[in-house]
């Protein structure tokens, strides 16, 4: 009975010390608002760049960051996601102008992390809107400040469809 009662209270005290040690999480307060006012003013930072079309300052990629576009294999890293933008602004018609938009954002519990869920368009001189479209983008927070570690994008644009060929006849008959 006493080895009962002695194991009985060797478990307790080891349980009691578990417990007392475990690392004690403290809760961030997370402002959700001014996270997405701070994203937006990275995608208003994006928009000056291609509207002004020069690939000048972009700190908004990390080094190792992933890049998914429509009709292209995944770019890997800032230095090909920066080419791919420099062609870009090289076919960015001269008139036209693109406003990124910080629909929703949705921090990580530490704020470390936030996904972003925005839309872009892309407007004549006129401000007719030629296409639009949706994007996702993966932030984390580096040196204390936040980078785009993924991203990918989506047009509206309906698919254009192929022309299919005629299949040829054989003229030998």
């Amino acid at each position: 009975m006493k080895n009962i009662t002695l194991k009985g209270i060797t478990v307790a005290l080891m349980l009691t010390f578990v417990v007392a040690c475990k690392p004690k999480t403290e809760d961030v307060a997370i402002d959700k608002e001014q996270i997405k006012n701070e994203i937006q003013g990275m995608e208003n930072k994006m928009a000056e760049m291609y509207n002004n079309r020069e690939l000048i300052g972009e700190e908004y990629y990390a080094n190792d960051a992933v890049s998914f576009s429509q009709n292209k294999p995944p770019l890997m890293g800032k230095l090909a996601i920066d080419k791919s933008i420099k062609d870009d602004l090289a076919n960015f018609q001269k008139g036209n102008q693109i406003a990124f938009v910080a629909n929703d954002v949705f921090p990580s519990s530490d704020g470390n992390q936030v996904v972003e869920i925005g839309s872009y368009r892309v407007s004549d001189s006129t401000s007719t809107a030629i296409y639009t479209g949706n994007y996702m983008a993966m932030f984390e927070k580096r040196e204390g400040k936040y980078v785009c570690i993924r991203d990918m994008a989506a047009s509206d644009r309906p698919k254009i469809e192929m022309k299919k060929e005629e299949p040829k006849e054989d003229k030998k008959k």
